[in-house]
């Protein structure tokens, strides 16, 4: 059977923290990630559609994929103004939907953190991505500092992925999708804050290609 997603009262918080992580430059991000896009692509964990007002118009078709009941329907909200064409559908990154080699780019921001299988959701994004074509990513990510690290790994193993609806902190996303048969060709880290009272967090925003 597929696997379900239920996270209500996460689902309720990230939409509330929306305008505390825009006005501390979020879009600037996402922005960032998306530029330059063209032609069809699949977004994975498209949560309320952050994304979904900044693509640019070179993109024709958007396939956003999410599997939790509550963001999926505030995501289909939000595609209706997008100023590209975006189809939200259910689904979840292990399992996605679309046929093999059906976009010219995939993206993934705030969800490889998230999902129960990294692995799984990179061979997914693999597969579904043609060859030559990208993957832009926007994760948090382990930090470089020890002791950063060992803060990050007891909240992983205690509060965290219940509160954070399955987030991680101390994956190393760029590290894995590399594993996952990518090849990165551009990737900056930079420290995030959504807003107090959560602290700056390592991120990762960058491009791999699929070969």
């Amino acid at each position: 059977m597929p696997e379900k997603v239920h996270h209500p009262l996460f689902a309720r918080l990230y939409m509330r923290m929306t305008s505390g992580r825009k006005a501390h430059g979020e879009d600037e991000h996402r922005l960032r990630l998306l530029a330059g896009l063209s032609g069809e692509v699949i977004e994975v964990g498209a949560g309320n559609g952050l994304n979904f007002p900044l693509y640019p118009e070179t993109v024709t078709r958007v396939i956003a994929v999410e599997p939790e009941p509550r963001l999926r329907q505030a995501a289909i909200a939000a595609a209706a103004d997008a100023p590209v064409p975006v189809e939200v559908v259910a689904g979840v990154a292990g399992d996605l939907p679309p046929a093999d080699e059906s976009f010219d780019a995939g993206v993934a921001s705030l969800v490889l953190c998230s999902v129960s299988d990294q692995s799984q959701a990179l061979a997914e994004l693999r597969r579904v991505i043609r060859p030559g074509g990208e993957l832009r990513f926007y994760e948090h990510v382990v930090a470089h500092k020890p002791w950063v690290r060992r803060m990050q790994r007891a909240a992983d193993a205690t509060f965290w992925p219940h509160v954070g609806g399955g987030c991680h902190l101390s994956r190393d996303t760029g590290a894995a999708i590399e594993r996952g048969g990518f090849r990165i060709e551009s990737q900056k880290r930079f420290p995030f804050t959504p807003g107090p009272p959560v602290p700056p967090i390592p991120h990762i925003l960058g491009v791999a290609k699929r070969p």
